[in-house]
């Protein structure tokens, strides 16, 4: 028998994410990101492309949404978009060996980290945290989940996105700097990951401004694809 526990307010509703073709959900449990992982990307940002170490940041769960418009955000004017392969983890762990990494992934969606530019430039220049520029409501828009069993594991592959019909960011899969079950090793060894945990991979060179009106579609083509718009 389940044990009840009172709690003095309510309990947060769960985040639960859309299996493509199913009736039930994925639950979410934490959002990972991975920072600079294509080198024209890199580069871009001014920064040395070269097979570092790997960084992180996070977002929070309720980031995550998986249909609807993206509401511009407060305090900002300057909001960009980076298309990303979306991970989903059925198992975890600490210290996950890269051989055995892909049978933790349940599957795989495109998603967007938007980020406040503006705000993240100044965290940088002040030496202070990005959580103000990157784990901001509806922050990390994402479609369908689909399961591996279903599309595989992808290693190569085009993911783009578009911005009002036009081409913005397009790059390859097989672009990463670190690949996925390098991205799964090298996290665990940081953190005990998780059924429920989500990673997102990150994106191609090619980042830039949205503005209210704008209509996003993105993909990573065989997996899945998206389109929201700005408002």
């Amino acid at each position: 028998m389940t044990e009840q526990f009172a709690t003095v307010i309510a309990l947060p509703a769960p985040v639960l994410l859309p299996i493509e073709g199913e009736t039930a959900f994925f639950p979410v449990r934490r959002v990972y990101c991975v920072g600079r992982n294509y080198a024209d990307h890199a580069i871009e940002m001014g920064h040395d492309p070269s097979r570092e170490a790997p960084f992180f940041f996070q977002k929070n769960p309720d980031n995550l949404f998986a249909n609807g418009d993206f509401p511009y955000p407060p305090l900002s004017s300057d909001v960009h978009h980076e298309v990303e392969l979306v991970i989903a983890l059925k198992g975890g762990g600490a210290d996950i060996a890269t051989e055995r990494a892909l049978d933790c992934i349940y599957g795989y969606a495109v998603g967007i980290d938007f980020t406040r530019r503006d705000l993240q430039g100044e965290a940088k220049k002040l030496g202070r945290p990005w959580e103000v520029a990157k784990a901001f409501e509806h922050s990390a828009p994402v479609s369908a989940l689909v399961p591996a069993t279903r599309v595989g594991h992808p290693d190569k592959g085009a993911i783009w996105l578009m911005r009002n019909g036009e081409s913005a960011q397009r790059g390859d899969l097989s672009q990463m700097i670190w690949k996925v079950p390098e991205i799964i090793a090298e996290l665990s060894k940081l953190f005990a990951l998780a059924p429920g945990d989500i990673i997102m991979t990150g994106t191609p060179a090619g980042v830039g401004p949205v503005a209210r009106g704008d209509t996003i579609t993105c993909a990573v083509d065989g997996v899945a694809a998206l389109t929201l718009n700005v408002v």
